[in-house]
């Protein structure tokens, strides 16, 4: 009994003890208001850009196979993809005079059936593989590419090696792709930014053979042998190079070509080496008649630089002001402050050799003079002067957004087999963004004068001519040569 007496008695003791500690505490602190201490947001002015950081790109390495085939590898390890380009040195450059379009229909054939497989056949394997098989041509290369989960690339590498090396051209297949290309020269007839493509390509090439088009008898004359002497003469050893990127070492990569590509025959291909495209002399002004057609396209162009012009960088950032860009001086013109167009731009096609500068865009039918006034009036002012806001913006959103050229496996192998093609400098991807943000406001705007000659230009018009020509004609910058579609597109091809 003594015991739980004391037991209550310590009990009460605590409490009391409890009571006078927390009585004594001093009163809490108020809570300090939110909207007293946090500052609001100045909206007065966009936030302040980040200074562009440096892209830094893996190592490129080199070597070659047993045959002499050059392969370039950059390694990625990030993700478990592999893709291998083989990428062959002729084009369309490369097409006989009266079979242009030849190595399109040898690309486009070379996984239409390869090897034992058949079309369908061909397209189950890949697919089983999780994997992807593109060909293609353009004017220099043929190109073979696969992409494909790293774990899988031994099984894959048999296909690429039949696609390349043994197509069979299956007569069925090449005339479904005839009979898909003259529907297409058919259907450009109706497409007024087809039929402006092909009349500015005819006006800045004439008679380049940058400037040859397929036609309906290069199509119809196309056949089983012609693609089998291209693939012969063009596909061979030493006129070839693989381009290797992702999750693989150079070890392992020439492990699986050699084994595949080691006895690919050598073979002799002559390069093909072609004259500069002539520069456009006086202001000259095409319409080609589009009757009923609710937009006029308006294209100017004159020819400017290659890749290798030591302007290329200040060229790259007075572009992006004049026409490269949404908030570019054209599209800000014709969109923005006339209503003109949905968007206006402008660009140099800088490659190999000496490519075009354009500036285009898709107006209202019954602005098409007004239009073509403000582009004469933007080439000119962009020779004038150039602000410092504007340069440093356009620096900026060039090297701000380069990164995103490099943001998949595909991506770095496409910017590495274009870098190869080139034959430009390995550091080129690493140095790019320090080149554009040294460009000055005198050297962007030097550019705009030695490449941008508002006196010495073509326009090309594809609209309604009866409702556009007396406005064309009124604006007096120079003789206007009308067109028909037949004059452009030749007369219409039939289908059989």
């Amino acid at each position: 009994m003594m015991i739980m007496g004391s037991n209550k008695m310590l009990q009460k003791v605590l409490i009391l003890s409890l009571i006078v500690l927390f009585g004594c505490q001093p009163p809490p602190a108020e809570s300090p208001s939110i909207t007293a201490t946090v500052a609001s947001p100045d909206r007065t002015n966009p936030p302040k850009l980040g200074e562009p950081k440096k892209l830094d790109l893996p190592l490129i390495q080199t070597s070659s196979l047993s045959n002499g085939i050059p392969v370039y590898l950059m390694e990625k390890h990030n993700v478990p993809i592999v893709q291998v380009i083989l990428q062959v040195n002729s084009g369309n450059l490369n097409d006989p005079d009266n079979r242009v379009g030849l190595a399109s229909f040898t690309a486009s054939m070379l996984d239409e059936g390869a090897g034992e497989m058949n079309a369908l056949e061909l397209a189950d394997a890949v697919d089983f593989l999780g994997a992807n098989l593109v060909t293609g041509s353009g004017r220099y290369t043929t190109t073979v590419s696969l992409n494909v989960p790293t774990r899988k690339l031994e099984e894959a590498m048999p296909l690429i090696a039949d696609v390349a090396l043994r197509p069979l051209f299956p007569e069925k297949e090449l005339n479904r792709l005839k009979a898909r290309s003259l529907t297409s020269l058919l259907q450009e007839r109706d497409s007024p930014n087809a039929i402006a493509r092909a009349a500015y390509s005819k006006v800045i090439y004439g008679d380049h053979p940058f400037g040859r088009r397929t036609d309906e008898s290069s199509i119809k004359s196309t056949s089983v042998a012609d693609l089998q002497t291209f693939h012969a003469k063009h596909f061979v050893a030493s006129n070839a190079k693989f381009i290797v990127v992702g999750d693989i070492e150079m070890s392992t990569a020439k492990k699986h070509l050699e084994s595949h590509f080691n006895d690919w025959t050598s073979g002799k291909v002559l390069e093909m080496k072609v004259s500069d495209v002539q520069q456009v002399q006086g202001r000259n002004l095409y319409l080609v008649d589009k009757p009923g057609a609710v937009q006029s396209v308006i294209i100017v162009t004159r020819m400017a630089v290659s890749r290798y012009s030591e302007d290329f960088y200040p060229i790259t950032v007075m572009n992006t002001i004049l026409g490269g860009s949404f908030t570019s001086r054209l599209n800000w013109n014709l969109r923005e402050t006339n209503g003109y167009a949905y968007g206006a731009g402008s660009r140099f096609s800088m490659g190999k050799y000496k490519g075009p500068f354009s500036a285009s865009a898709s107006v209202q039918t019954d602005a098409t003079d007004k239009a073509i006034r403000e582009f004469m009036n933007e080439l000119n002012a962009i020779r004038d002067g150039i602000s410092e806001e504007e340069i440093v913006r356009a620096r900026n959103y060039v090297a701000l957004g380069y990164p995103s050229r490099f943001e998949t496996i595909g991506d770095y192998a496409n910017q590495l087999a274009s870098l190869i093609n080139l034959e430009l400098p390995f550091s080129t991807f690493n140095e790019y963004t320090s080149g554009i943000l040294s460009v000055s406001v005198d050297e962007a705007v030097s550019s705009a004068k030695k490449y941008i000659d508002p006196e010495n230009l073509s326009i090309v018009i594809v609209g309604d001519r009866e409702k556009v020509e007396d406005g064309i004609k009124t604006l007096g910058l120079g003789k206007v040569t009308l067109w028909t579609i037949d004059d452009v597109l030749g007369p219409t091809p039939t289908i059989q």
